[in-house]
C-alpha cells in the first residue's frame, strides 16, 4: 500500500490513479489529520509526501514519522512545487529517501517509485539476522558464527547459505541457485552447486546438516526464526 497526501485534487487523483493503473495499491489524502487517521489502521509500504499542506507542513509530518519507532524507517518520497536545492536539502537532511520537484511526469514518478521500494526492500532484507542454533548470520556485516566462532566462507558459499535462509522452507533447484548466485546456466551441469554445497556443510561444522538435501530436486533449510 502506497499513502499520497496532497492538497491539490487534481494532482492527488492523477497519481493515485495512475499508480493504482500500474499495479500498485494507493489511497490518497487531502489533509494530515485524514493521514493520520489511516496510518493508524494500516501502515504503508512507501509514503508521497507534499511539503505545503494545510494543518501542518510536510517537513514536520516527515520529522514526526522519523520520531516513532514504527515509522523510522518508512520510505518516504517528497513531491513539492519548491525546486531549490535549499528546500531538496532540508527534505533530505530531515530523512526523505527521495525527492521530486512539481511538474513531474508520471513516468518518471513510477519509475523512482519502483525503484525506492526495491531499495527499501533490500536494506530490509540485508538488516535481517538469522539465528538457528549454534549457527548466527548476518548479511550486512557478512558475518558467519558457529558455536560462537566466526567462519570464513567463500563469497559464492556465503551468498549460497543467504539464499538458502531467505527462502526459508523452500526447496531450491539446482537449476534457481546456479541462475542465481552464479548468473548463468551450466547447460545442466550442476555439479558445480553440489560442491559448493559439500564445503559449505565442512565449513558449518556441527551446523553443516541445516542444510538439507532433497532427492531428485535440490536443496533446502528449515528453519522457524
Amino acid at each position: 500500500m502506497i499513502y499520497f497526501l496532497e492538497d491539490d485534487n487534481s494532482i492527488r487523483e492523477l497519481v493515485v490513479y495512475t499508480m493504482n493503473s500500474t499495479g500498485f495499491d494507493a489511497v490518497g489524502f487531502s489533509k494530515p489529520r485524514e493521514f493520520w487517521a489511516a496510518m493508524e489502521q494500516e501502515l504503508p509500504s512507501l509514503i508521497l509526501l507534499d511539503i505545503m499542506l494545510p494543518e501542518e507542513d510536510g517537513l514536520q509530518i516527515l520529522k514526526k514519522l522519523r520520531a516513532a519507532s514504527a515509522t523510522k524507517k518508512l520510505p518516504v518520497m517528497m513531491l513539492t512545487a519548491k525546486d531549490s536545492e535549499y528546500d531538496k536539502v532540508l527534505g533530505l537532511d530531515s530523512g526523505a529517501d527521495d525527492y521530486m520537484p512539481k511538474p513531474f511526469g508520471m513516468m518518471e514518478l513510477m519509475a523512482r517509485i519502483k525503484a525506492l521500494l526495491r531499495r527499501a526492500g533490500a536494506a530490509e532484507e540485508n538488516a535481517r539476522e538469522y539465528a538457528l542454533g549454534g549457527l548466527f548470520v548476518s548479511p550486512a556485516r557478512h558475518l558467519v558464527k558457529v558455536d560462537g566462532k566466526e567462519v570464513q566462507l567463500t563469497l559464492k558459499e556465503f551468498e549460497l547459505l543467504c539464499y538458502l535462509l531467505e527462502n526459508d522452507g523452500v526447496v531450491l533447484t539446482r537449476d534457481k541457485i546456479l541462475t542465481r548466485i552464479w548468473g548463468y546456466d551450466f547447460d545442466g551441469e550442476t555439479r558445480t552447486v553440489d560442491v559448493h554445497v559439500r564445503t559449505l556443510r565442512q565449513k558449518l561444522g556441527s551446523c553443516g546438516g541445516i542444510v538439507e538435501t532433497v532427492r531428485g530436486v535440490g536443496y533446502k533449510i528449515d528453519w522457524k526464526g
